[in-house]
């Protein structure tokens, strides 16, 4: 039987999953070591280069829109608000979002990645800002080599220090989560984590950001392929959820998974597409708007057959 290669990172939703040497009646896995799973990534978009990966959802978008040949599965094993990857420098006098306009942003890395794509959705549905009158300058390029920029965006910013880039006033404001503070840089929305919890509850979208993909020829050649991962990655989820001692001290992973717990008032990692469907309703929407795909993807199109019904 083939091996099957998994790259992902060791996240405690993943800990008992990579216990697993087998699934699907004896297909193999190998779980490589993968902390930097954006480089991981990228070469699954521009190289096939595994049969199952972690992978950032709107990159996944967008590879699914020039035809990569790979299919998710319904879940998330990374997720977070974004109103907090939304940051000014506090002496250009924007004092509200909408003052973006007619400004220049910086985007941590590239215009496809995810929290730039939920952050500017925050700044669209929630503030009003027209995103095509913000001049978008991004920092590193997209891990689908085949994506194009919209015009009210460029790559002159490739390789830059956000710390310079505010310095030299090339940019008023930036989205993403900034690899070290700035000095006079703070977040535009006062009390982004409770602005980004008030705002799941008004709206009932719940940010996604990293999900698994699967190669389609492997989803063809196995047809319980699909469901047996979804089941063993729900599993391995209830397992971790289960282990966090929350009267005790916390890593900052456990930290965080508590904390969007008590946010959302439930499952932190809500797994299936019905539990999800107001944020890849919200995604695929303005994944569309922001010129990242040529057409709205229905939901139910981006994820494996026989997954659609199932929640966990």
């Amino acid at each position: 039987m083939p091996k099957l290669v998994v790259p992902t990172r060791s996240y405690g939703l993943m800990r008992e999953m990579k216990t697993r040497t087998t699934i699907n009646d004896g297909l193999e896995l190998e779980f490589p070591e993968a902390e930097n799973i954006l480089v991981w990534a990228r070469k699954m978009v521009r190289e096939m280069a595994y049969d199952i990966c972690e992978m950032p959802f709107t990159t996944y978008i967008a590879a699914k829109a020039v035809g990569k040949k790979f299919t998710a599965l319904p879940l998330f094993i990374t997720r977070n608000f974004h109103h907090q990857a939304i940051h000014v420098d506090a002496n250009a006098g924007l004092s509200v979002p909408k003052d973006m306009e007619g400004k220049t942003a910086g985007i941590v890395r590239g215009y496809t990645v995810t929290t730039g794509v939920w952050a500017r959705y925050v700044l669209s549905s929630e503030y009003d800002v027209d995103l095509s009158k913000v001049h978008w300058t991004c920092t590193d390029d997209e891990h689908v080599a085949e994506f194009k920029l919209p015009s009210f965006a460029d790559y002159n910013s490739m390789g830059k220090d956000f710390k310079d880039l505010f310095a030299n006033r090339e940019i008023v404001g930036a989205i993403g989560t900034l690899p070290e503070p700035v000095d006079g840089v703070k977040p535009l929305i006062g009390d982004p984590k409770a602005a980004g919890f008030a705002s799941y509850h008004n709206s009932g979208v719940y940010p996604c950001n990293h999900g698994i993909v699967v190669r389609d020829e492997l989803l063809e050649q196995y047809p319980d392929l699909a469901v047996d991962l979804f089941n063993a990655l729900k599993s391995s989820k209830d397992a971790y959820l289960s282990s966090i001692n929350r009267g005790g001290d916390l890593s900052k992973e456990d930290a965080l998974t508590v904390e969007l717990e008590e946010g959302v008032k439930g499952d932190p990692f809500p797994y299936g597409i019905e539990p999800n469907r107001p944020a890849l309703e919200a995604l695929t929407q303005t994944a569309y708007d922001q010129l990242i795909t040529p057409r709205k993807f229905s939901v139910e199109e981006l994820f494996a057959e026989g997954t659609h019904d199932l929640v966990g």
